[in-house]
């Protein structure tokens, strides 16, 4: 049985798994996520950003587990509709670090337009989410993905390590960069097998990430008025010393 992405089907004890990497690449997320739920959970870090955190990790795990099962190794015998589950809570894990990271710059940031993006981001949520459902199209996913890490993680981790150097911020902003590159091979369709095509390869940049943003996370700190530096750095200043850190 060919998949729409061309990778083989198989056959393991009399049972047919259509896209067999690509499901066992949907795993090897949902791995990574329970991993960096399991260690923050034990780190047990309280507030409601790390709160919101390891929901992220949770509710992501889950959708992805769903993504392999559901819409890829059996897609065949449920259809297409049953993608949904796995789509649709991936968006509540979007809409999970996206209010952690509000949360986390809610002091750098004007208190009304903190709350605009509060109500924002339920909102959002619940327009793409009603979107997706009708029309069973997943660019909407990939939207509403861009739209909460493109507009509302990096720019806030950015904002908030501009401004205070916080060394979590530093890493999620780095990292929601790092992560566009799954949109690129997906979109591109650039594999490097049949056996390794574009969606592992967007799988396992998401992995790269997940580990990455669970990094950040054990670095968010509550930030307090004596953390925020009055000196503001250019763009490309504060980018360049964030770069620079990597080698350290």
């Amino acid at each position: 049985m060919q998949s729409a992405s061309g990778q083989p089907s198989i056959d393991l004890f009399g049972i047919t798994i259509m896209e067999p990497m690509v499901t066992f690449t949907d795993f090897w997320i949902s791995a990574v996520c329970l991993y960096a739920f399991y260690q923050l959970n034990k780190l047990n870090k309280q507030g409601k950003v790390h709160q919101y955190m390891r929901w992220y990790f949770s509710i992501m795990a889950l959708a992805t587990f769903l993504g392999g099962i559901l819409g890829h190794a059996f897609q065949y015998a449920v259809g297409l509709s049953w993608k949904l589950p796995g789509w649709l809570i991936s968006m509540l894990s979007v809409m999970s670090i996206e209010r952690a990271s509000i949360m986390h710059a809610r002091p750098v940031i004007n208190n009304k337009f903190g709350k605009f993006l509060e109500v924002a981001n339920a909102v959002e949520l619940l327009t793409f989410a009603v979107i997706t459902f009708t029309t069973l199209n997943f660019f909407f996913i990939q939207v509403h993905s861009a739209y909460g890490l493109g507009l509302v993680v990096l720019p806030l981790h950015f904002l908030v390590y501009r401004r205070t150097r916080n060394e979590g911020s530093r890493i999620f902003f780095l990292t929601v960069l790092f992560a566009t590159l799954a949109a690129f091979f997906y979109t591109s369709e650039i594999g490097i097998h049949t056996w390794f095509n574009h969606l592992d390869v967007a799988h396992t940049v998401m992995a790269i990430s997940m580990y990455c943003f669970y990094r950040g996370a054990r670095k968010l700190e509550v930030l307090k008025a004596d953390d925020i530096k009055e000196e503001k750095r250019h763009f490309w200043e504060t980018v360049a010393e964030a770069f620079r850190k990597l080698r350290k």
